[in-house]
């Protein structure tokens, strides 16, 4: 059974800094590409950061220069560091691992910037 498990968000000011981590279960991890997604309140799901198996990464121009994705193969884990946050980061925030074949959604964790 896969499993993605996400942590970390919670409430921060502006210019604040969290991080999110994803742990995932089921999958061989160092194959998969992980994603950060982020879905705000009346918003489509968007892409934030993607790392893929070997470790090249893409960002939304809206968090370029600002999030860090990165992963651990050891600990089968990807990361999310977020700094100078903006309220207009506020939304859940989803972990995706993609496969050849399947993709997995984590539940989500909320993060919310408060101006």
């Amino acid at each position: 059974q896969v499993q993605l498990v996400e942590s970390g968000g919670g409430l921060v000011q502006a210019g604040g800094s969290l991080r999110l981590s994803c742990a995932a279960s089921g999958i061989i991890f160092r194959l998969n590409a992980m994603g950060w997604y982020r879905q705000a309140p009346g918003k489509q799901r968007e892409l934030v950061a993607v790392i893929t198996s070997g470790g090249s990464t893409n960002y939304a121009d809206s968090v370029k220069g600002r999030f860090t994705i990165s992963r651990d193969n050891a600990r089968n884990t990807v990361f999310l560091q977020m700094n100078s946050l903006k309220p207009e980061d506020t939304a859940v925030y989803y972990c995706n691992a993609q496969g050849v074949l399947n993709g997995y959604w984590g539940q989500g964790t909320q993060v919310t910037v408060s101006s």
